[in-house]
């Protein structure tokens, strides 16, 4: 016979949700101890689903950061809004995450309809303004119906420990959904395809925010081929660029953060207004 359960433990997932560059990739990749999802400082960087996992005695905490929710300008946007909500259903305690150097809004307000259930607000970033903006922010949302507040920094750890515990406490009995040392965030293909897209956004800035996809579409380790598409044809040099100097950038520091040998393919596709194409956001993120 199998060895019984501990009728002790506790496991659950906790779902952080906000509007596009709250902080919310840099605070679940902080309260795991590694870097699970991509960070940049453009909206719409994240775009898919990605879980952490925080162990502690006797309870596991799945942690799922969900793309920013905005106002949607097109197929994709609303795509992302769709998959942030669905990735918050069935959680067992929700994390509404407010950019303390940033006005409360109309999106913050309407995610925080939208939560169902227990709810915490975070108010992150509070180590880039000052006290008194933080209790600003703080009384601002006071009034959106969650069960606690906590104002953190990912950058310093302020009020992390304090925010774990809450969620500590609320989480139910039951099994570890990942034994431990368990691989977590992305599979290894999409992972692998959003450090390009990471690096990508980090070498071009501001000549390419939005209409660059990622996708790896061979591994045979240690050839993995990277396609990255485009939705014009004069946004393809750009990505190559001159002499090719923008893509041999991005695959150095992408090599960087794979295993020792990885042989990195990089190719640039275009596909027309990928963006606004139903047929091809679903064909595209599976």
């Amino acid at each position: 016979m199998g060895e019984a359960a501990d009728p002790e433990f506790r496991s659950g997932f906790v779902a952080f949700l906000g509007r596009p560059n709250a902080g919310k990739s840099t605070l679940v990749n902080r309260l795991c101890g590694r870097k699970v999802s991509i960070v940049s400082d453009k909206s719409q960087t994240t775009r898919r689903p990605v879980q952490g996992v925080l162990n502690r005695a006797g309870c596991q905490i799945v942690l799922v950061d969900t793309p920013g929710v905005n106002k949607p300008r097109n197929e994709l946007g609303r795509h992302l809004n769709s998959t942030a909500e669905e990735a918050a259903e069935g959680v067992d305690v929700a994390c509404l995450v407010l950019d303390a150097s940033a006005p409360l809004g109309r999106g913050d307000r309407f995610l925080a309809e939208r939560l169902q259930g227990r709810f915490a607000v975070v108010v992150s970033k509070i180590d880039k303004v000052s006290r008194r903006a933080v209790l600003g922010q703080l009384e601002a949302a006071g009034d959106l119906g969650a069960d606690a507040y906590f104002p953190v920094s990912a950058f310093t750890g302020d009020g992390l420990d304090l925010l774990v515990d809450y969620v500590d406490r609320l989480m139910p009995a039951g099994p570890p959904y990942y034994p431990e040392g368990a691989p977590d965030g992305l599979p290894r293909e999409v992972e692998t395809a959003e450090l390009v897209r990471e690096q990508l956004l980090a070498v071009m800035r501001d000549e390419l925010p939005y209409s660059i996809l990622t996708r790896v579409t061979d591994w045979r380790w240690p050839y993995i081929r990277c396609e990255i598409i485009v939705e014009r044809e004069s946004q393809r040099g750009i990505v190559v660029g001159k002499r090719g100097e923008t893509l041999k950038k991005v695959g150095t520091a992408v090599r960087l953060q794979m295993p020792e040998g990885a042989y990195l393919d990089l190719r640039v596709r275009v596909e027309r207004d990928w963006q606004n194409s139903p047929e091809a956001l679903k064909r595209l993120f599976g």
